[in-house]
C-alpha cells in the first residue's frame, strides 16, 4: 500500500486541525499528509523498515508550531479538555521511538521557539526549548563560552529533546549530561499550568522539581525553556591516543585516570572490531588490539597537570599521538550506514547500557557474545564512550541480514538478548538514549515494582488524563 492511501485511510479525530486553527492561526497549524508523515515517526531505526514497506507507526491528528510559551499553554488546555493526547518533538533525532503518536493527537513541533540569552558573569545561559544544539554551541561559540553538550545528533537535535531523553554527549566524562546542565526550567503541565523552576547556583528548598522533566521524555509535562550551565572556552587542548593489547587493559588504566580525579572531556575506547573500522588506514594499529582516544580541555595548568596523569597510567600502552583523535573528530557525525544499509534489507541499531568498572569487562563480553549468539547477525562490536569514578558505557551497534526471517522478529531478538544480558550482568539497560517505546518491556525490570509504582503515581498525579505522550515509558 502506497503511503498516500495509508494516510488517506487512517482514522483521525474529526475537528481537531479546525479548532487549533481557530486557536492558534492557520500558519502555526498543519494536517497536511506530508506533514503528518513526518512526524508519523522519529530515528527509530527499526522503523526504516516498516516506513520502506509503506508501513506508517502511527499518525497524529495535527501538528502545530508553537511560537511563544503562550500558544503551548493555549494547546495544553485545549488538549485537556478534549482528552487529546500531546507529543512534544524536537528534532525527531530518538532512536527509540519515544515521539512515535502512539494514540494519535496533536503533535507539538517546538523549533520555532528558539530565543536565546547569555548571563556572562554568571555563566548561565537561557535558551528556549526548541533551539537545535548545533545552533546553540555555535551562538556560544561566537560569545567566548560552550556548553559541551555534544551528541551524535548534535545537528538535528533540541535541547528540549536532550532535556526529554535525559541526553548527554561526547565531552560528558568533564561537563557531564544534560541532567548536570540544567539549573532551572520552564514548562507546562495539563491542564495548562506553567512551572518555572528558577535558577540557582544550588537549591536545599524541598525535593529538586527539576529532575521530575529531564529524562520524562514528554509524560510529564512540555519544556518551553532551561536555564544551562556554560563555560568558557578552554584555554588548552590536548588530543592524545594509545593502543593497549586487550580491552581489559584499557578499561583498567582509563579506571585509575577517572579514578585519580583526572576529568577529561572526551574519553573513548574502541573494542578491538571497532578499532579497525576506524583506524584500518592507520599502519601502527594491529589487529586484536584496542584503541582509546582522549581530549583533555580547559586552564593550561589543569590541562597540563591531567595530560601527565594519562600518559602515566598508560605508560604499558603504545602513544600514537593526535592522528587518530584527529580522524574521529573529522568523522564522528557520519551516520550514512543507516540509510545505506536498511533500504537493501539489513537490521541495523545500536544499543547502549552502563555497567560498574567491577562489572565492565565481563559484561561487555556477555553482552557482545548475547547479541552475536542471534542468528542473523553479521556484525556486532562497542566502545566506551562516557566514563566516571564508578563505571562506563558501553555502546553496541550491530547489524543483521535476516533474509529468511521477519526483520522485526530478528530486530527484537537481539533486544532481547541484549537486555537479559545487561540486567544479568548488573547494568542498566539504558545510558543516554532513554526508554522510549523499545525499551519499555524492560523498564519495570530496571526499575523494580516499588520505583515503577512511584513513578506511575507521579504520572497520574500531574496527568490525570493521561494526555502527556501516552504509551511511552509504559505509563
Amino acid at each position: 500500500m502506497k503511503f498516500k492511501e495509508v494516510l488517506k485511510k487512517a482514522k483521525r479525530r474529526e475537528g481537531v486541525y479546525e479548532d487549533l486553527v481557530k486557536l492558534l492561526g492557520k500558519r502555526k497549524v498543519s494536517a497536511s499528509e506530508s506533514v503528518l508523515f513526518s512526524y508519523s515517526h522519529d530515528y527509530w531505526p527499526i522503523s526504516l523498515h516498516w516506513m520502506i514497506h509503506g508501513e506508517i507507526p502511527a499518525l497524529p491528528d495535527a501538528v502545530i508550531f508553537p511560537e511563544s510559551l503562550e500558544d503551548v499553554v493555549k494547546v495544553v488546555k485545549y488538549a485537556y479538555e478534549k482528552s487529546i493526547p500531546i507529543i512534544p518533538y524536537g528534532g525527531g533525532s530518538g532512536v527509540l521511538g519515544a515521539a512515535v503518536p502512539e494514540y494519535g493527537g496533536i503533535v507539538i513541533d517546538m523549533k520555532r521557539m528558539r530565543r536565546i540569552k547569555i548571563y556572562p558573569k554568571d555563566l548561565i545561559a537561557e535558551a528556549e526549548a526548541g533551539v537545535v544544539g548545533m545552533t546553540l554551541e555555535m551562538y556560544l561559540n561566537h560569545k567566548g563560552f560552550t556548553l559541551r553538550n555534544i551528541p551524535q545528533s548534535l545537528y538535528p537535535s533540541t535541547l528540549g529533546g536532550w532535556i526529554a531523553t535525559k541526553a548527554l554527549g561526547q565531552f560528558s566524562t568533564k561537563y557531564g549530561g544534560i541532567e548536570d546542565m540544567v539549573i532551572g526550567i520552564e514548562a507546562v503541565i495539563p491542564p495548562g499550568d506553567i512551572v518555572h523552576l528558577k535558577p540557582h547556583p544550588r537549591t536545599a528548598t524541598g525535593p529538586d522539581l527539576r529532575k521530575i522533566f529531564i529524562g520524562a521524555e514528554g509524560t510529564l509535562g512540555i519544556v518551553t525553556k532551561a536555564y544551562l550551565k556554560i563555560w568558557p572556552l578552554p584555554e588548552r587542548v590536548y588530543k592524545l591516543s594509545f593502543m593497549s593489547g586487550s580491552i581489559e587493559e584499557a578499561l583498567e588504566s582509563i579506571r585509575r585516570v577517572l579514578q585519580r580525579g583526572v576529568r577529561p572531556a572526551v574519553v573513548r575506547l574502541f573494542d578491538d572490531i571497532e578499532t579497525i573500522k576506524w583506524y584500518y588506514w592507520d599502519k601502527r594499529v594491529k589487529k586484536g588490539k584496542v584503541v582509546t582516544i582522549f581530549i583533555v580541555e580547559g586552564d593550561k595548568k589543569l590541562a597540563d597537570a591531567e595530560k601527565e596523569i594519562i600518559e602515566e597510567e598508560f605508560r604499558n600502552a603504545i602513544p600514537l599521538g593526535e592522528e587518530p583523535v584527529n580522524y574521529w573528530l573529522e568523522h564522528r557525525f557520519d551516520v550514512r550506514e543507516m540509510s545505506e544499509f536498511v533500504p537493501l534489507g539489513f537490521v541495523i541499531d545500536t544499543i547502549e547500557i552502563a555497567l560498574p568498572w567491577s562489572k565492565a569487562a565481563e559484561g561487555y563480553h556477555r553482552i557482545i557474545n548475547a547479541i552475536r549468539s542471534v542468528e542473523g547477525t553479521l556484525i556486532a562490536y562497542a566502545h566506551a564512550s562516557h566514563v566516571y569514578p564508578q563505571g562506563t558505557c558501553f555502546y553496541f551497534i550491530f547489524a543483521g541480514w535476516p533474509k529468511d526471517r521477519d526483520p522485526n522478529e530478528y530486530y527484537q531478538e537481539v533486544w532481547e538478548a541484549a537486555m537479559k544480558a545487561t540486567l544479568e550482568s548488573g547494568g542498566t539497560i539504558s545510558h543516554h538514549h532513554g526508554v522510549g517505546r523499545m525499551r519499555k518491556r524492560w523498564f519495570k525490570d530496571e526499575l523494580g515494582e516499588g520505583g515503577f509504582e512511584l513513578l506511575r503515581r507521579i504520572k497520574k498525579a500531574i496527568d490525570e488524563k493521561g494526555i502527556l505522550n501516552p504509551g511511552n515509558l509504559g505509563v
